[in-house]
């Protein structure tokens, strides 16, 4: 009598990244409080900043609230990989990563299925922000396809970094000192930029520094798109302050292909340790 081996299990990439994307949506659903940094932090920029800076801060030939939005909507996007790596980060901790491997599913689901799920939770800041912009007095002053495409360059770049929270999740050992490398990293980079002041009001070296800052190009960039001033970029200008929308769709490009390739490694570095 002969004998058939049992051929391996093997998932369907497709609908396992599926899997993983919804159990990341019901944990969304039922831990609310985790999308903090997605719906209370971009308000609170935005409030703070339009009401309370506001009135002290100029814009040469614009409105301050519309200047702000641009860098508003570009500091909360490069915020959103942290949401990523701390998700990737707890799962590593906690055991669950173990336990997919465990099961007879695609190797690539587990950091797609997470991608995909903070691409979606992406578009809870995104559209928080324009209702709240618009209540402020934020308005959009070009064509109807000039607007789609800044929208749909914020979601091009919010892609790419989440490829950097995966890559830092995927390197930190806990969800703790994702936190603390990631705020330490992240905030200087969106604050020495155009996202609240013009880079022209920005003293040398920090004016340099902020004018080829991909941060800067990113809310120039979607300034452009909407009509918005992007106030005074000083004497002789830098090339990604006058060519924002292509700077920032380099930086997107440069981040999916240093960063995933990275992030694909160091996870399974990570995961057979």
């Amino acid at each position: 009598m002969t004998t058939t081996a049992t051929p391996a299990r093997r998932g369907n990439a497709l609908s396992d990244m599926w899997v993983i994307a919804q159990r990341g949506f019901v944990h969304m659903r039922r831990q609310p409080e985790a999308l903090a940094d997605a719906t209370l932090q971009p308000i609170m920029f935005t409030l703070l900043f339009a009401y309370v800076f506001g009135g002290a801060i100029s814009v040469a030939g614009g409105n301050y609230r519309e200047f702000l939005m641009g860098g508003i909507f570009a500091q909360t996007i490069v915020f959103g990989c942290f949401g990523v790596a701390m998700s990737l980060a707890s799962d590593r901790k906690n055991g669950a990563i173990d336990r997919f491997r465990s099961m007879p599913m695609a190797r690539s689901a587990v950091l797609s299925g997470h991608a995909l799920a903070h691409l979606a939770r992406g578009f809870i800041p995104i559209i928080l922000m324009s209702v709240c912009g618009l209540i402020v007095g934020w308005r959009i002053h070009t064509s109807i396809a000039e607007a789609v495409a800044g929208y749909a360059l914020m979601l091009a770049f919010l892609f790419a970094v989440i490829w950097v929270g995966i890559l830092l999740g995927s390197v930190m050992p806990t969800p703790e000192a994702v936190q603390g490398v990631g705020f330490a990293t992240l905030f200087p980079i969106t604050f020495v930029a155009s996202t609240f002041v013009p880079v022209g009001t920005l003293p040398g070296v920090l004016r340099t520094i902020a004018e080829w800052n991909p941060v800067t190009a990113f809310s120039e960039a979607l300034r452009k798109l909407f009509g918005n001033s992007g106030g005074d970029f000083g004497p002789d200008p830098a090339w990604p302050v006058t060519h924002p929308v292509t700077y920032t769709l380099v930086w997107a490009i440069a981040i999916v292909v240093v960063c995933a390739p990275l992030a694909v490694v160091a996870f399974q570095r990570s995961i057979r340790d």
